[in-house]
Order: C-alpha cells, then sequence, then structure tokens
C-alpha cells in the first residue's frame, strides 16, 4: 500500500507510520531535537545519507508537519530546521524504541560503528 494510499483511511498507527515510514526520518529527529540545525549541519551529523535523500525526507516531514523549515534571504542562502510541536513529541517515543532495541538485541558479532551522531545515550 503506497503512503498516498494509507493517508486516506482513518487510522492512527497508520497514519503515524505513514509519517515515519523511512529509515532516515526518526533518525532527523532524534539528530535536530529541540535546535535549529542548517541542512549543511544535517548532513554533517548524518553523513551516511546522500543529500538528495536528505532533501527528500525533510520536505516530506515538513509536509507532514514535522519540521519547520524557515529559510533566510541571505547571500549565501540559508535555511535553518527545527521540530514542531509534534516533531518534538516524537522524541520520547524514540528513546523508548532505543532503549527496547538495546534490552532485547541479538548479541552478534561488534557493529562496526557507534551510533554516536545522535548526541545521546541509551539507559
Amino acid at each position: 500500500m503506497k503512503k498516498n494510499e494509507l493517508m486516506e483511511y482513518n487510522c492512527p498507527l497508520g497514519k503515524a507510520m505513514s509519517a515515519l515510514g523511512s529509515k532516515w526520518k526518526p533518525i532527523i529527529v532524534l539528530v535536530i531535537k529541540d535546535r535549529k540545525l542548517r541542512f549543511g549541519e544535517l548532513a554533517v551529523r548524518i553523513n551516511v545519507i546522500s543529500r538528495k535523500v536528505l532533501t527528500d525526507q525533510l520536505r516530506e516531514m515538513e509536509a507532514d508537519g514535522l519540521v519547520i523549515r524557515e529559510e533566510f534571504k541571505e547571500i549565501p542562502p540559508r535555511v535553518e530546521y527545527s521540530l514542531t510541536e509534534k516533531g518534538l513529541a516524537l522524541l520520547p517515543i524514540l528513546y523508548l524504541l532505543e532503549e527496547w532495541e538495546a534490552k532485547y538485541q541479538i548479541k552478534g558479532p561488534k557493529a562496526k560503528k557507534d551510533c554516536t551522531l545522535l548526541d545521546h545515550k541509551v539507559i
């Protein structure tokens, strides 16, 4: 089922999963947190995402009411992103998901990289 089709139904969980239905959107929310970040700062903090995909994800998140895009008419142009009230309300939920995964993760080979880009530690 495509995102547009899912949005036609009055299903809160379906709409929530549609708004966060990519692997990048929760990470973007956790990186922005309660601050304003420029596009370049986001791209550096999440360096494993291409700039095109980051742009597309931010546009979708703006359309879904999760982020605010503030454009400044300067030279060079500057754009800052911050979370809306709806986006900020996701933070405790995402922190709980991290704790859940940490508690129930299957022990295997150690990951090559640590998840330090999110600027917080799982309890």
